[in-house]
């Protein structure tokens, strides 16, 4: 079917038609096509949307430049389409602004309003040229115009987007460096004046984080969480429960964002009035250190010393860990709700990281976990703590509503070690596991 439009017909008439023809589609047919035809409608009015976009902010334009809001009803163009048809504010103003900007460039407006570019293709290309030197001259932004139009043949919006130094190039090649140099310069500092970060409650339990850095700068936060979602992976016990789901690579970023944040809390990176220095826990016997200072180590096996060792106590409090027989730590600190730093250190000695089997995450990036929650009686204790990643630690917080056999639990032995045990349709016999650090060399 055709529709006979005669030539000069106004953009009124043309809008009436169109929106009786809408009312009069019919979609049944649609799939009837053959699977070519129905790609070729989609492209053919994807191509209609973009130039009728084109035909609404050339009218849009000049509607605002007439003035005819304020006219007839006393306010801009802007509070009219917010009030009036229900955009938002921020909307109409970027509809208006794109609307002068086709103005502006007549020649992207012509490449709309004929189907040569797609609407997301005109504003990347509006806002390419927005930031050529004001001074290159009539003829030479004619040209850039007339290249981007014929860069639309092969390049998307985005990619149209980082043309601006080749533009440059092509209309005015001789002063190309001094521009991009001072394109940098400028996009440099409108980043860092626009650099941003809001958090917005959606109402449902999550919160919206949304910002803006410089390029530089969201580089090494980017860096920072890409390395922790890497280190986030099930071990191969857990991967026996279908339970559990694997997580995406959005969700392990998320994860490792808020990891990032844990670690600076835990570390305490701005002591109150220059604070204490940074610890470093040296495992020896009580009475070795008032002795010949023999047999002493670092947390993380290294060992030390005598003169080293009394380097550190010249200037060093002495933390009294009580260690066993074995070498296990029984007690230090007083009992309390929140894990005194005392028992912290306690627990990096005695798990050395978290004890999940299979689990490779250092004592630095782990919680300290109750195994039976305060709120339910469990006491800050070192038999009643052991540290776990975040990952596990969720998947080891016990859940009241559920039987203790449906759940993954964890428990500590009679010799200190922290012993995890399976749901009953991961092991029908829920034998507990240790990870491999806890078993001795044979």
């Amino acid at each position: 079917m055709s529709i006979a439009v005669e030539p000069g017909t106004t953009v009124a008439d043309f809008a009436i038609v169109v929106a009786g023809l809408l009312d009069e589609l019919d979609y049944d047919k649609v799939p009837l096509l053959a699977d070519r035809k129905q790609l070729d409608l989609v492209a053919e009015l994807l191509q209609v949307q973009s130039r009728l976009s084109g035909v609404v902010h050339t009218v849009l334009g000049q509607v605002d430049r007439g003035g005819a809001a304020v006219a007839a009803y006393g306010v801009p163009t802007v509070s009219w389409l917010a009030s009036e048809l229900r955009y938002t504010r921020g909307q109409a103003s970027a509809m208006l602004h794109h609307a002068n900007d086709l103005h502006r460039f007549t020649q992207i407006g012509d490449a709309l309003r004929d189907g040569r570019a797609n609407e997301r293709q005109a504003q990347a290309i509006t806002q390419v040229l927005k930031k050529l030197p004001t001074d290159l001259g009539v003829e030479a932004e004619a040209k850039a115009q007339a290249t981007m139009v014929g860069f639309c043949e092969e390049f998307n919006s985005h990619e149209l987007a980082g043309l601006s130094r080749h533009l440059v190039e092509v209309v005015a090649p001789e002063v190309a460096d001094e521009v991009e140099a001072k394109r940098q310069e400028r996009e440099l500092r409108d980043a860092q004046q626009a650099r941003q970060l809001n958090f917005s409650d959606n109402g449902h339990g999550s919160t919206i984080i949304k910002g803006s850095l410089p390029s530089a700068d969201a580089a090494l936060i980017k860096a920072q969480i890409e390395a922790l979602a890497q280190q986030m992976h099930r071990t191969a016990l857990e991967l026996r429960d279908p339970t559990v789901p694997q997580p995406s690579w959005p969700q392990r970023r998320a994860d490792a964002l808020v990891e990032l944040a844990r670690r600076v809390a835990i570390q305490q990176a701005a002591p109150k009035h220059g604070g204490d220095r940074p610890h470093l826990v040296v495992l020896i016997d009580y009475e070795d250190l008032l002795g010949d200072c023999r047999g002493a180590g670092l947390a993380d096996g290294t060992q030390l010393t005598a003169g080293q060792l009394r380097q550190y106590a010249c200037d060093a409090g002495i933390l009294p860990v009580i260690l066993g027989g074995a070498s296990g730590v029984l007690d230090v600190g007083r009992e309390q709700r929140l894990v005194t730093p005392d028992i912290r250190r306690a627990l990096q000695v005695r798990d050395e990281g978290c004890v999940f089997p299979g689990c490779d995450r250092p004592a630095a990036d782990c919680d300290a976990h109750h195994i039976t929650p305060w709120a339910h009686g469990g006491q800050t204790s070192l038999s009643n703590l052991c540290l776990l990643c975040k990952h596990h630690h969720n998947l080891l917080e016990p859940d009241m509503k559920r039987a203790p056999e449906l759940q993954w639990q964890i428990r500590i032995s009679a010799d200190g070690i922290a012993e995890v045990i399976p749901p009953r349709f991961v092991d029908k016999h829920r034998q507990p596991r240790s990870h491999q650090r806890f078993r001795p060399p044979e």
